[in-house]
């Protein structure tokens, strides 16, 4: 394997190392400032410079990550904050919400709150972001010549009368690697057809994010959430500087994937040609999520640009079933959804995902009802 640019093997690299940690690892530790408090956390470092940190109480979500000490999500003003001081009413979950580079929302809602349900409503974006992670396994070894790092949880999202949901999910690298992946399953644990939605809010941040950085993505069509977006979606990929009294524009898209089902999307910034470039990719299976959010916040401090492949939209629950777009577990009943991020360092990565985007042509159109299809799985 190569590693600080020279390759090793794997006996050359255990001679050089008394323990692994020296240059690879996962470190568990817990957050004890303010109302971080007690929160469980593992800190991943893969020797690359890649370094993430995964909040066990958070629903296994990765609250920072970066590449030789650049941040590649953003961070909010909220900080971490443990599950207990969750706020689950309206939206409130904002008061929770520190952004990160992968934010999970579901399992029974995404997008505006409704209050709908006997169980004290739907609030913004769920609970599943909110959930202790049980079953917490750490896994450290060599497979192989590859040194695995992962850390797997199970959060369940259930209540009686209500839902029995489990999310089970493995974030993992390899020794050497700037990219990760996460692996999810969700199941049905439960004895009635229940209805699920799942959107990852995957927040790139600066220095990512910057004046004159620009979004690449295969997008056939892209539409408006609302007539805020509408103004200006030709400028739906280019980034601003950071501008006072921004309101924040929702994008839907509908992506042409790969022929294996893949799609990327980056964000880079406009240094490569100066040698200083920097950017941050998301890939994903459409067969698993077939649509696709982008999140565009250009404010003050509030300086993202989520993109956020899901199962659904960001209306709420009632505006899916009333369009046909909600999907269903059956009882027993699983699904995979599967994901990988990555640091982009040199041209050739921008140029190749590029290239793929390139061979797609963007149209616009007023409704993102135009371009998704009713879910399969309501019968």
């Amino acid at each position: 394997m190569e590693l600080y640019g020279k390759n090793y093997s794997v006996k050359e690299l255990r001679r050089r190392v008394g323990g692994m940690d020296q240059i690879a690892g996962v470190r568990t530790v817990q957050l004890d400032d303010g109302n971080e408090r007690p929160t469980r956390a593992a800190i991943i470092h893969t020797g690359s410079g890649l370094e993430l940190t995964i909040l066990l109480d958070r629903g296994l979500d990765i609250a920072s990550a970066s590449h030789c000490g650049r941040a590649m999500g953003w961070r909010s003003t909220t900080g971490n904050v443990a599950p207990q001081y969750f706020e689950a009413e309206g939206i409130r979950w904002l008061r929770s919400y520190f952004g990160g580079l992968v934010t999970t929302c579901g399992l029974t809602n995404v997008g505006a709150p409704a209050p709908d349900s006997p169980l004290n409503g739907r609030g913004l974006h769920g609970r599943i972001g909110n959930i202790p992670a049980r079953n917490v396994r750490i896994i450290q070894e060599w497979q192989g010549n590859d040194y695995v790092l992962c850390v797997q949880g199970t959060m369940r999202e259930a209540s009686v009368f209500g839902e029995n949901l489990a999310l089970t999910r493995s974030v993992v690298t390899v020794l050497g690697e700037n990219r990760f992946w996460i692996r999810d399953v969700l199941t049905n644990e439960g004895f009635n057809k229940t209805p699920y939605m799942l959107l990852y809010h995957c927040n790139l941040g600066w220095p990512v994010v910057d004046a004159g950085s620009r979004l690449i993505a295969p997008s056939r069509f892209v539409a408006p959430r609302d007539a805020q977006a509408k103004n200006g979606i030709e400028q739906y990929a280019e980034m601003d500087a950071p501008t006072h009294g921004y309101a924040e524009k929702c994008y839907y898209h509908g992506m042409a994937p790969a022929k294996d089902g893949s799609v990327t999307a980056a964000i880079v910034n406009d240094g490569f040609d100066k040698g200083r470039g920097f950017g941050a990719y998301v890939r994903y299976n459409s067969d698993e999520l077939p649509r696709f959010v982008q999140w565009k916040q250009m404010g003050e401090q509030e300086y993202v640009c989520g993109l956020e492949p899901c199962t659904c939209g960001i209306e709420g629950r009632a505006a899916d079933d009333k369009h046909g777009l909600l999907n269903f577990l059956k009882p027993g009943e699983s699904r995979e959804f599967n994901l990988e991020f990555g640091a982009i360092t040199n041209l050739g990565q921008v140029q190749e995902i590029e290239k793929a985007a390139g061979r797609v042509k963007t149209a616009f159109t007023d409704s993102y009802l135009d371009f998704v299809k009713p879910s399969k799985d309501r019968s």
